[in-house]
This record gives structure tokens, sequence and C-alpha cells, in this order.
């Protein structure tokens, strides 16, 4: 979605990327951080990763949608939203705990709106509430997550030309490097997130699905007990199959392709050949579908929908390329999770599934409606998928059960 650039008359300055890393690194972590701890063994039977559930309790996911980390780095602006975008993370990861697993649903960053070479250090500062209570997470790319460097208008000299205000002061980039402005590619910010973080469950997926990236399966395991039947499970069987497809955007068109609906198909067929277990599917742009079980822009949100803000229409992939009519197909498939659309946290109903929106989490990015989370909680015994919104002061609404 397009950003809210704020006006400023002032002076821009580009702080040095010395102070800026150490801003980064301490803005948003608790007074005292815990040690991080290694997953235990993070492989099921058909190689998937997988997290377990706790014995007796559901399992609890937090979703963060469009947090727009790094905008307007050139003013006080940008960094004031970061922190505030922290804050709302603590906030909903407070109020429900203990949280399991947290989704990172696209557009964790906004590329496009800052020059720096290291476009992890904002990805780091996004992750930090949930590292800092070691908890696990995964993430899947947005259309802002890699979008190549936007020059400011304020920037542009009377000739036309950007002044040349790289590199910064104390800057431990070479000239050359750090004004290249090509931004930090998918494959580079999964990197990271894979290599320099234990509790990341992120994966780069297939390589034949490159550049689209963030491609990959995830496993609720048993808790290895059934208290009510009074018997041991299997701890590797799964509860419920977490998928994450990207859906592009920034470098490339904001698409699942049809090699990615193939994927899926041939993923699924063989970790879930009779679709007996549960599967929730997680992107960012939603698909042409929501269109079709979209409440009418600004009339409310009505049974059968749930939700509270219906705010603008929706913004979907650029084409529809088979994904869907491989998930209506599939009775295990029970809802599918997008971000994308600040100004829009409904859930509705389609075909046999669900189609849900998470909550606006950042501060960044466009809209002044108030923030919060979208929550998913599955209970295996009775098995049950239920979801609320958890805001930024407390509240909790727009309960739904998505599987009985």
């Amino acid at each position: 979605m397009e950003l809210k650039r704020p006006q400023t008359q002032t002076q821009v300055a580009i702080l040095s990327f010395t102070c800026f890393s150490l801003f980064i690194l301490t803005v948003g972590l608790d007074d005292q951080v815990q040690a991080v701890l290694p997953p235990p063994t993070t492989k099921a039977s058909g190689g998937e990763r997988y997290v377990q559930m706790r014995a007796g309790a559901a399992f609890k996911i937090a979703v963060f949608a469009d947090l727009h980390f790094g905008e307007n780095a050139w003013s006080d602006w940008g960094p004031d939203q970061d922190v505030n975008s922290v804050e709302v993370m603590n906030t909903v990861l407070d109020n429900e705990t203990p949280t399991d697993f947290v989704v990172y649903l696209g557009d964790v960053i906004t590329a496009n709106n800052f020059l720096i070479a290291n476009a992890s250090l904002y990805w780091d500062q996004a992750i930090s509430p949930t590292k800092s209570r070691n908890i696990p997470w995964a993430s899947v790319f947005g259309n802002h997550d890699d979008a190549p460097f936007v020059w400011p208008m304020e920037w542009f000299s009377a000739p036309g030309i950007p002044p040349l205000i790289c590199p910064a002061v104390n800057s431990t980039y070479s000239g050359e490097e750090a004004c290249s402005f090509r931004g930090t590619q998918r494959i580079e910010l999964m990197k990271h997130d894979i290599e320099h973080d234990l509790l990341s469950y992120s994966s780069n997926g297939p390589k034949d699905l490159w550049p689209s990236i963030s491609n990959y399966v995830i496993q609720v395991s048993s808790s290895g007990f059934l208290k009510k039947k009074k018997k041991k499970v299997d701890p590797k069987s799964p509860v419920v199959y977490l998928y994450f497809l990207d859906s592009g955007g920034g470098s490339y068109p904001g698409v699942i392709s049809n090699a990615q609906a193939e994927w899926f198909q041939k993923k699924s067929e063989e970790i879930n050949p009779n679709s007996s277990v549960p599967e929730l599917i997680f992107w960012h742009i939603p698909s042409q579908a929501y269109k079709n079980v979209a409440p009418q822009f600004g009339n409310g949100i009505d049974q059968p929908c749930v939700g509270l803000i219906n705010k603008e229409p929706v913004a979907s992939q650029e084409a529809e390329l088979g994904i869907m009519d491989l998930l209506v197909k599939r009775p295990s498939v029970k809802a599918v999770f997008v971000g994308h659309n600040h100004g829009l946290d409904w859930c509705c109903p389609y075909e046999k599934l669900w189609l849900c929106y998470a909550r606006h989490t950042g501060y960044g990015g466009y809209g002044d409606w108030p923030k919060g989370a979208r929550i998913i909680e599955i209970t295996q015994q009775p098995f049950s998928i239920k979801s609320w919104i958890r805001m930024e002061d407390g509240v909790v609404h727009s309960r739904v059960t998505l599987s009985p």
C-alpha cells in the first residue's frame, strides 16, 4: 500500500550508522533480557520443522502485520513510530501471556524509505519484543520488505539532482556501498533471520521458486499426552500445519504464482495426503477472492463476517493464478490470514474456509486507526481454532471460531 509521508520543513540530516545501530539495538528491549535458548529438535517425521504444544494447554499465535519499521529515518517522525510499534507488540505479548509462536505477516520494514546498506538493523528491532521473551517466530515477506530506496523529495536540489550527502559521518560503510541504494533483497533478509536467530523458524523455501522466498511449512505438534483420553501420543504427530507463501511485491509482481500453487499442492499431498490434519495459510497481499467476500466498504461489518474496521476497499494481488482453487478443494484448509490493508480487520467465510485479515500492528505505514494484533488459538482436545483481535489498549474484540 502507498505510504503517507509526513511533511517536514526541517533541514534533512542523516544520522551516522554508528549511532543509528546503537539505537536499533537498544530501543524496545526489556530491562532484563532473558537468555535466548535454542529450540528443541525441530524436525518432524516428514522433514518439516515443528513447534510443540504444551501439555494440557492451547497453542497461541500472535500475528504482527504491517509494522513498517524504518520509515523517514532522516527525521524524528520515523524512529518515533518504530518505538511506538515496539510498545504495541510488548503490550500484546504481555496481555496474551503465554504466547507460543509469533507470525510476522509481511511489511516488517519499509525498505524503500531508508538508505542504509544493512536493513537487518531495522528487522532486528522489529523482532526484539518476541526474541526477548524467548518466543519462536516465523516471517513472510510483503511488498515493502525489499523495495528499492525512493529519494525523498526534500533531497532534490534546484536542478533536480539529489545532493550527494552520503556516506554519513562516521559510517562504517564505504562510499560506494552506502550510496548504492539497491536495497536489501529478500534472500539477504531471510539469511540474516535464519542464521542469526536460533528461535527463528523462517525458511528461504525451494530455490526453484526464487525470487519468491518465504514459501515453507511449519508443523504444530502434539504435546505428547492427551489428558482426557489418558494416553500418550507421538509428540511429533501433527495437530495443525502452518503454510507460509510469499505473495510478492517490491522487487517483483504481487502475485502467488502457478509454481507456488503447484508447490503447495505437491507438499500438502505429501505430508497431509488425506487432508486429515487442519491447515492454516499465511501470506501478505490478499488474493482476489477477498474482494468476493468483502463487506461493502464503509458500511460496517455484518454477519457472517466478524470484525471491527472496514475503512477501505480490498487491495488484492495482481492476478489469481490457481492457489485459491487448490485451497477451496482441500477440506483441511480452515483459514487464510493476510495483512496489507491497514484499514481492514475482518474474517469472512469463503466456500468452506475463512478469509481473514490481521490487524495493523505498526505505527508506520498509512492510516491512523488504533493498533493491535490478531491472535489465533489452537486447542487439541477437543480440537478447535479460534481467533480474536487484541488491541494496544488491552481491549479484545471480534472473536470468531474458525474450526469446530
